[in-house]
């Protein structure tokens, strides 16, 4: 048998690399938005070529199971990780950016209008300092991931482990629809960025226990958002 054959039929197939793949993210306990370990950690702890691995990422961010992005790593898109059955993927490829906010705009105010409901002190000092992180960013790239941060802990601030779950699967379809469609023109945030009082006004109804306020800022925040992106209202 020729050195090629053998190095074949050593080679791990491919099936058997994504489902060791999916098996050590999901004993890692990842959650939607987590960044996975570098490339080449990965091969150290799979034993596996960078080309396996790298094929593997192919077949999971098809399924919708992960995102990637240039520069910034591998990261879960949803916590299903289920059977491949590619669900996540077929919203990603249907749901427009304008629909994507019409469903924001739906759910994330009466997830604000429960935390102002069920906030603990904890989570309201969880916002607090995301919310000032996030006015002294020095990135865009910075910003976006604080700014994740704070509308999932708003989610975690509602304690109802069902809208959490529904904020995770949205914003995970938000990350494969929307994450690069913007276009940015300076290194960070102007220091009058409308999203910074935006949050600040969303922060100071859930610590008064005003579900109404929360529920109308939060409204309003995002159709800031919506308008700054593509105009709608």
């Amino acid at each position: 048998m020729t050195t090629a054959a053998l190095s074949k039929l050593d080679a791990p197939d491919a099936t058997d690399t994504v489902a060791e793949l999916r098996a050590f993210i999901k004993s890692g306990q990842y959650r939607p938005g987590d960044r996975l370990p570098s490339e080449r950690d990965l091969i150290g702890r799979l034993g596996i070529s960078r080309s396996a691995l790298r094929k593997a990422f192919d077949a999971l961010e098809r399924e919708g199971s992960i995102w990637r992005h240039v520069g910034k790593g591998t990261f879960i898109a949803s916590d299903g990780l289920k059977d491949g059955n590619g669900s996540l993927a077929d919203l990603i490829q249907q749901v427009t950016p304008v629909a994507l906010m019409r469903a924001r705009l739906s759910l994330e105010p009466a997830i604000a209008r429960e935390a102002a409901i069920n906030a603990s002190g904890e989570s309201v000092s969880r916002l607090d300092l995301i919310r000032r992180r996030t006015q002294k960013v020095e990135t865009w790239d910075e910003y976006e991931a604080l700014d994740d941060q704070f509308h999932r802990a708003v989610g975690l601030a509602s304690e109802n482990v069902l809208l959490l779950s529904l904020f995770d699967h949205l914003n995970a379809v938000r990350r494969g629809v929307a994450w690069n469609t913007v276009v940015r023109t300076s290194l960070r945030p102007p220091t009058d960025h409308t999203s910074f009082a935006e949050h600040d006004r969303i922060l100071a109804a859930i610590e008064a226990r005003d579900p109404s306020a929360a529920h109308k800022a939060m409204q309003t925040h995002l159709r800031s958002v919506a308008d700054r992106l593509f105009g709608e209202n």
